[in-house]
Parts: structure tokens; C-alpha cells; sequence
């Protein structure tokens, strides 16, 4: 067993000097890469460099969190979405979990699960890379995304690069609007795109591979899918109610496939669902690294609930 998880730590380590050195870096000449996960072995996630949510985490979604449904293997991460019935162990019939949500204590049982994983690395500036497929179905609501280390949502500020739902490709931006009645109001600058946009320049393109880029520097941030700007945002025009920006604030990753709610219903959807990834690479500038924090504690929880049932369109 610990020869086995050594091998695979010593394996990823292997993977991202090969990825800095023969696979696509950008520009060679002024990005280093600093973090990656090629997924190359096999089993669950490195645990260096990933964590779990677990429950019924946000936005009153179908799926139970579950770190078993996040394998790696065939040099994919695979992400599992899928009907399974079993007893809720949040279900409160004597109030003992008031810390979780209502909505996730009033369920008898879980219905579905799915997995939530979290980068323990965050970073600062840079190009994130992501290469991964995705099944466009109702009732599945993948994503690629970042959250402030420090403060609550949405004054932490969150970059969507990636989300599919209501049948389309979505790429935001979100930081507070807070005001004495409304704590946890929102500013969103969002884009939507309708998949079959992309489908009628190509037939093939929902089985193809994709790859998401994030480009942030200390003046703006663009949102791309295979090398077209999605959605910029020029962080001079981003500023929480008190003041702050939390995009010039460290940010890790999540990596997550959502059921439900937002993401439609599930009545017809083919199940299992998969949402599949075959690398994540983090590149920083050469003259000024950011060493990614590694082997660190998990990133604080999420509060409050990520809801997406009201936006203020940018």
C-alpha cells in the first residue's frame, strides 16, 4: 500500500517535469511550469495534491459528494456521476447536524453521488491548463473553477472557467455586491454560449477533448476554450463593497460534476454520467515565480452556499 502510493506521488512528480519539457507550455521563454497533474497512475486522485467535499454541499444539487467516484485510470481522472440509493447520513431528525444546510438535512436518503475535488495548491497570477471531456446531457453540470483563499462567497470572488448547463457553455466572473439587506448580493460578468454554436462548426465536437485556459495577470483575466476568449475581465473594474479585489488574492481549483438543480433535471439523463480530465497545469512567469502551496491543509469551507439562482448579468 505505501509502496504502491510513493510510486504514485513519484510518478506525478515524473509526469509534470515531462509536461514542462515536451508537452505544450505556452511560451517556453517567459512561463515555468509550477504544479501539474497529468493523471498517469492508477487509483484515487493524488492526495498531495487534492482534497474531498463530501454531503450535500451547495446550491440544493441532487448528488451526495463522495470521493470514491473520482478514479484515475486509463491516464484520465474520471469523475462519476450515477443513481445510487442509500440512507442520508445528514437526515436530522434530532437536529444533531445544524451545522448543514436545511435542505440537505430534510432528505431520508441520497439518491445520487457524484465527486467534488479541491486543488490544496493555490496560485497567484499565471496560466492555468485544463484538457477535458465533457457529456453535454440535461441534469449534468460540470465545472472547472477557482475560489478566493481568503473570505466568504462570493467577497472571495470566483472565475468559472468552465460550466455546462441549460445548454451551454458558461464562463464568470463573480465578487460581492453586499449591502445591509442583501450580505451576500453578487456581481457577475458572464458568458453564455449555446453548445450547438460550437457543434455546427464541427459535428464531432461534443466526444472531442477540450482544452480551458485561464490567463490572469495583475490586469485582467481571459477565459479561453481551445485558444478562443470566452470572457475577459479587467480587475480594474473589480472591487468588493469594502474595498478589496479578490482576484489579486491567491485561488484554488475545483473540479466537480453537479447534479441537478441548476443543471436541469434528471429524469431522462443517460447514467452514469461522466465528466473526464486528462491533465491540469499551472504555469507561472519566469521572472517573478510563485512557488504553489503544497502538502498545505485543505482550503477553508465554502460559505455560504454557491447559489446561482439569481444573477446580475456584467
Amino acid at each position: 500500500m505505501f509502496a504502491l502510493l510513493f510510486g504514485k506521488i513519484k510518478n506525478v512528480a515524473v509526469a509534470c517535469v515531462f509536461a514542462a519539457v515536451s508537452a505544450f507550455c505556452g511560451n517556453a521563454a517567459t512561463e515555468q511550469l509550477v504544479w501539474c497533474d497529468e493523471f498517469d497512475y492508477l487509483g484515487h486522485p493524488d492526495p498531495s495534491s487534492w482534497s474531498f467535499e463530501t454531503g450535500f454541499v451547495r446550491n440544493k444539487e441532487m448528488q451526495w459528494y463522495q470521493s470514491k467516484n473520482a478514479k484515475v485510470k486509463n491516464g484520465y481522472l474520471v469523475i462519476t456521476g450515477k443513481k445510487e440509493r442509500f440512507p442520508n447520513p445528514w437526515f436530522d431528525g434530532k437536529r444533531k447536524y445544524r451545522d448543514k444546510p436545511e435542505w440537505a438535512r430534510e432528505r431520508e436518503y441520497v439518491e445520487y453521488t457524484s465527486a467534488s475535488l479541491r486543488s490544496r495548491a493555490s496560485w497567484l497570477y499565471g496560466r492555468v491548463e485544463v484538457r477535458a471531456k465533457i457529456q453535454p446531457e440535461e441534469g449534468l453540470w460540470p465545472a472547472i473553477w477557482f475560489l478566493g483563499l481568503e473570505g466568504d462567497w462570493p467577497g472571495c470572488g470566483e472565475i468559472d472557467l468552465f460550466e455546462y448547463y441549460d445548454g451551454s457553455i458558461h464562463a464568470n466572473f463573480c465578487w460581492s455586491a453586499e449591502t445591509h439587506r442583501e450580505p451576500y448580493a453578487q456581481k457577475w460578468n458572464s458568458s453564455k454560449r449555446p453548445i450547438g454554436e460550437f457543434v455546427r462548426k464541427r459535428s464531432g465536437w461534443v466526444r472531442d477533448w477540450h482544452i480551458w485556459e485561464m490567463r490572469w495577470t495583475p490586469e485582467y483575466i481571459d477565459l479561453v476554450l481551445d485558444g478562443k476568449v470566452l470572457n475577459s475581465q479587467k480587475l480594474s473594474e473589480v472591487r468588493n463593497p469594502d474595498g478589496s479585489n479578490p482576484f489579486h488574492q491567491p485561488m484554488f481549483l475545483i473540479l466537480n460534476l453537479a447534479m441537478g438543480s441548476t443543471g436541469g433535471s434528471l429524469e431522462n439523463t443517460n447514467l452514469p454520467g461522466e465528466f473526464l480530465i486528462d491533465y491540469v497545469r499551472v504555469y507561472q512567469m519566469k521572472n517573478k515565480p510563485r512557488e504553489p502551496k503544497k502538502n498545505s491543509p485543505p482550503p477553508p469551507p465554502i460559505k455560504p452556499q454557491r447559489i446561482f439562482l439569481e444573477r446580475s448579468k456584467g
